[in-house]
């Protein structure tokens, strides 16, 4: 056989959100796209931020000689003290350029620093619910991942993070605000996992992947997770924000409060080349440069999120509204979440199982369909319920 053991092997549990999302396309040949209701990938259908579109455009038909060759691996300088400023100001901490690197989106990021890190057989701790993609990523590079649950209210469970800590434990993967539940991690439990981590010998490093960040409700802002937790690295994109999935875009910053940040930083910057992503898109690290005030559309996602929730609530799903993101993680009625995904499906409605995620007995809808076609989607979404408890 020609592929990998272990390529094979993730196959076979590879991602349900692409699953569903290929089901999508078979079941649209079938019955039409009119009839059926695409609730799994997080691609946004809103357009890009104006001033987004305008410093692209600007960029593109630039004659700057150089404009599109190399740079330093870890980016161009004066867009990486740019950043290092917004984060200062945001932290109070003393980034500088040196502290960042831009890198092709936050899986970049992600995959650039769990290569820098891990031996083989290091283990990276994920928090359940989470994105099913960090497995793969930490396999990439030799590790295991060990799933630890949240809290009811999908909140880190510190007693448990510290119970699943062992002396090969690298690192803890946040994700906040979290994809799929939309939780918004509270201060007070990233310092309490804080004092936690500060009381261990050799503490791992809290990876935040934080993507988006900028996609909050009812006025609830993100914590400063380098502010609250001393060992931290931030990986972060535009790309959920600015509606631009397709543009990979983003950035490691690691704490200076981390010893070693400079050992880690040169080792990243190698990482970052020898994955073959070489350096981040020219071109797009001076939109971000020039767009970084552009806000994404939180309204639009707010009206969607308040109709797909109170109609849900309505016909008797129990859920949290989520704080963030533009995802909605209800619990399915009975507790086999594979079985309620195919009853979904009999009405032409696509969503990702819980069990996708680390978390069963749920399930994930992304709210990039417009308000019109969820609403459209509310008698499916209520026979199914009523089935299913027959």
């Amino acid at each position: 056989m020609i592929v990998a053991r272990t390529i094979q092997q993730q196959l076979e549990r590879a991602s349900w959100i692409r699953r569903m999302f290929e089901e999508g396309a078979r079941l649209k040949a079938e019955r039409g796209a009119e009839n059926v209701f695409d609730f799994t990938l997080g691609n946004p259908d809103l357009d890009p931020p104006a001033a987004v579109l305008q410093a692209l455009r600007a960029e593109a038909m630039s004659d700057r000689p150089g404009v599109h060759g190399y740079m330093n691996n870890a980016g161009y300088q004066d867009v990486r003290a740019a950043i290092a400023a917004r984060l200062a100001r945001a932290t109070g901490l003393p980034y500088t350029a040196d502290h960042v690197l831009m890198t092709v989106g936050s899986s970049g990021a992600i995959n650039t620093v769990l290569k820098a890190m891990l031996d083989p057989g290091d283990e990276v701790i994920v928090l359940a619910p989470y994105f099913p993609e960090y497995r793969f990523y930490v396999e990439n590079h030799a590790g295991r991942v060990v799933p630890v649950d949240t809290r009811r209210d999908f909140q880190p469970d510190i007693a448990l993070i510290q119970a699943a800590l062992t002396p090969r434990t690298r690192a803890i993967i946040l994700n906040s605000p979290n994809n799929p539940s939309g939780a918004v991690y509270f201060a007070d439990v990233l310092s309490a996992l804080n004092e936690m981590l500060e009381r261990t010998a050799n503490p791992p490093v809290v990876v935040t992947d934080e993507p988006y960040r900028a996609i909050v409700f009812d006025g609830v802002v993100a914590p400063e997770t380098p502010a609250l937790i001393k060992r931290c690295i931030t990986a972060t994109s535009w790309s959920k924000a600015w509606a631009i999935s397709g543009e990979r875009i983003g950035y490691l910053a690691i704490s200076p409060q981390i010893e070693d940040a400079d050992a880690l930083r040169n080792a990243c910057t190698f990482t970052n080349r020898i994955l073959g992503y070489i350096n981040a898109p020219a071109i797009w690290q001076r939109v971000v440069m020039q767009a970084a005030d552009a806000k994404p559309e939180v309204a639009e996602y707010a009206c969607r999120r308040e109709v797909m929730c109170a109609a849900l609530e309505r016909i008797g799903y129990k859920l949290t509204r989520p704080q963030g993101t533009f995802y909605v993680f209800p619990e399915t009625p009975i507790p086999d979440d594979i079985a309620f995904i195919r009853a979904l499906l009999r009405e032409g409605i696509l969503a990702v199982p819980g069990s996708g995620f680390g978390r069963s007995g749920y399930f994930r809808l992304a709210l990039t369909a417009p308000s019109e076609t969820i609403q459209r989607a509310i008698p499916g979404f209520e026979r199914a319920f009523k089935a299913s408890l027959r």
